[in-house]
């Protein structure tokens, strides 16, 4: 499939007259001259159970254009999808299209992978945006593609393994605002903390530092600023642990990148890095994958594919356990480790492949301050 295929020129451009173009520029003026106290919609279009799907996909795109994307007369917005979430991006699409005429609807060929590089005249495209919106069926949140368009100024909302069903329930339907609160109100607990430890009944017990400045907590939902990169659904807060400080084991019970956990998953860790992994068919998988993406490195680089990239735990109260990463890591009570890419997050292991798993039912302290305690998220710290 060519990843023109399907693609959607801006929508058709109205032959205006004079007094039209002049109103134009004058609103555009005004825009600008407002544009310090400008305010994101709040959540728009109530979700309800007794809409129809249909009712329900538009109301969703409306809430990512208006709320989280909050876009804006006239800004540049590309809209990146495969065939497996077409009709997901023809919905934005068309909310886009009562915000900004200047829109692209791209299908690309369906990656094979989280990680990999779309292909370079989507690549391209992208450095040529305001707004980019991405739900994909493999991530492409850590590809140079996405991190050069943020460089330039794009503001980015990526939906890896998006479909339907997850688009119009759970995680999708939060009212962001108030996870941006509960988030902004996490923060303080994290200042000064240097040691988290995680443990659960599965049998997890890791260790390892972070930087308390290094945690990211723009993950909300409100993607309105240049140079800001999302997914969707959102609600979770993360931090990159400190490389070569992480040593324990992490018992992974809930679910690996798309698939909910029969069998437990064991990953052993030392110094930062996975040197074992055990738990029957499926880690005899995960082994593999990452093989695979080791091969293609330099014999030097070969096992940062094995780093662990990142942590984090979720702040989405309307988020399921559903065997979907895009949702799983956000639902409040779990937390989740990635394995492999750490360089978006300033990490050296630079490897094209970033995979997570999440912890159904995990204890979290950050040195002596319990957050989460056998996957409840305390109340005294929301």
């Amino acid at each position: 499939m060519s990843i023109w295929e399907y693609m959607v020129l801006p929508s058709d451009g109205k032959v205006e007259d004079e007094k039209s173009s002049n109103a134009d520029v004058d609103e555009d003026i005004d825009a600008l001259l407002n544009e310090d106290q400008h305010v994101p919609d709040q959540d728009v279009n109530t979700i309800s159970e007794d809409m129809s799907e249909e009712e329900k996909l538009k109301a969703i795109s409306d809430r990512v254009v208006q709320t989280s994307m909050d876009i804006r007369r006239g800004e540049n917005v590309l809209i990146v999808c495969d065939p497996t979430t077409a009709e997901i991006g023809q919905s934005l699409h068309e909310a886009t299209q009562q915000r900004s005429d200047r829109v692209l609807l791209v299908v690309m060929p369906k990656s094979r992978h989280h990680g990999e590089e779309p292909p370079s005249p989507v690549a391209s495209l992208m450095r040529q945006q305001q707004v980019v919106i991405a739900p994909t069926k493999y991530s492409l949140t850590h590809t140079r593609a996405v991190r050069q368009a943020v460089r330039d100024g794009a503001r980015v909302a990526t939906m890896p393994g998006m479909n339907i069903e997850l688009y119009t329930k759970g995680g999708m339907t939060a009212n962001f605002q108030e996870v941006k609160r509960r988030i902004s109100n996490i923060g303080t607990i994290l200042r000064r903390r240097r040691i988290i430890n995680v443990k659960s009944e599965a049998g997890t017990d890791v260790t390892f530092e972070v930087s308390w400045r290094d945690w990211k907590l723009d993950d909300n939902g409100i993607c309105n600023r240049p140079r800001m990169l999302m997914n969707l659904p959102a609600g979770k807060v993360f931090v990159l642990p400190k490389e070569g400080t992480m040593n324990g084991t992490i018992v992974i019970d809930g679910s690996w990148d798309s698939t909910l956990i029969d069998e437990p998953i064991e990953f052993v860790i030392e110094n930062g890095t996975v040197i074992d992994v055990k738990g029957g068919s499926l880690a005899a998988n995960i082994r593999q994958s990452f093989g695979e993406v080791a091969k293609k490195l330099k014999s030097k680089d070969r096992e940062n594919v094995w780093t662990v990239a990142e942590f984090g735990f979720g702040m989405n109260p309307n988020a399921r356990l559903v065997g979907n990463v895009l949702e799983d890591e956000k639902r409040l009570g779990c937390c989740y480790f990635s394995i492999g890419d750490n360089s978006r997050l300033g990490g050296n292991s630079n490897v094209g492949i970033h995979i997570s798993g999440v912890l159904a039912e995990p204890t979290v302290w950050l040195d002596d301050t319990c957050i989460t305690e056998s996957g409840v998220f305390l109340p005294s710290n929301d």
